[in-house]
């Protein structure tokens, strides 16, 4: 009788308990850089800024460079981990700088040095490319550009495409890497 009684408790007593809870749901993966599509708008936004013509006859030749290193732009460095050996393990870092640059280079050509030639198209590449690369590694912060003479914005666009040249050669280079079937 005593092992029916036990039979018994055993069968029922899982009636008896509450439901266990439902699993807590996944977190939601987090965003992926879509590599093939940045590497498409990176290689755009070279294209864009290499076929741009000089305005002023006088300063095609020119080749400009700031003395302080602490006012120069974001740049991918070797600090960055942008090599391909560390983008195969771990590109957070890598993004952040180039988030960091592209959004610089947005700055600048909406500030008061382009306000009298705008550039639409290379505009829209570059909001396109944040917009990807944002996905991930959200909004860095903006830093207003302060105000500039006239008489300086031929000089200052020259400098700022120059280094845009140079920006988007390197992050181009990443991003073809990384799209690369493994």
């Amino acid at each position: 009788m005593a092992t029916l009684r036990r039979l018994c408790l055993c069968l029922c007593l899982p009636l008896l308990l509450p439901p266990p809870a439902a699993p807590a749901p996944a977190p939601a993966p987090a965003p992926r850089t879509d590599w093939a599509a940045c590497r498409s708008l990176s290689r755009e936004l070279s294209r864009l800024v290499a076929t741009l013509k000089e305005p002023h006859r006088a300063l095609e030749e020119l080749n400009l460079s700031e003395e302080d290193p602490k006012n120069w732009p974001p740049r991918i460095r070797c600090s960055d981990a942008c090599d391909p050996s560390t983008l195969d393990t771990n590109n957070t870092r890598c993004l952040q700088r180039i988030l960091q640059g592209l959004q610089h280079y947005r700055d600048l050509l909406g500030s008061d040095i382009f306000t009298a030639r705008r550039l639409p198209r290379l505009e829209a590449a570059l909001d396109q490319l944040l917009g990807l690369v944002q996905q991930e590694h959200g909004r860095p912060s903006q830093h207003p550009m302060a105000p500039s003479e006239a008489w300086a914005h031929p000089l200052l666009q020259r400098l700022a495409l120059q280094r845009l040249q140079s920006f988007t050669a390197v992050m181009s280079r990443v991003f073809t890497h990384s799209a690369s079937p493994r």
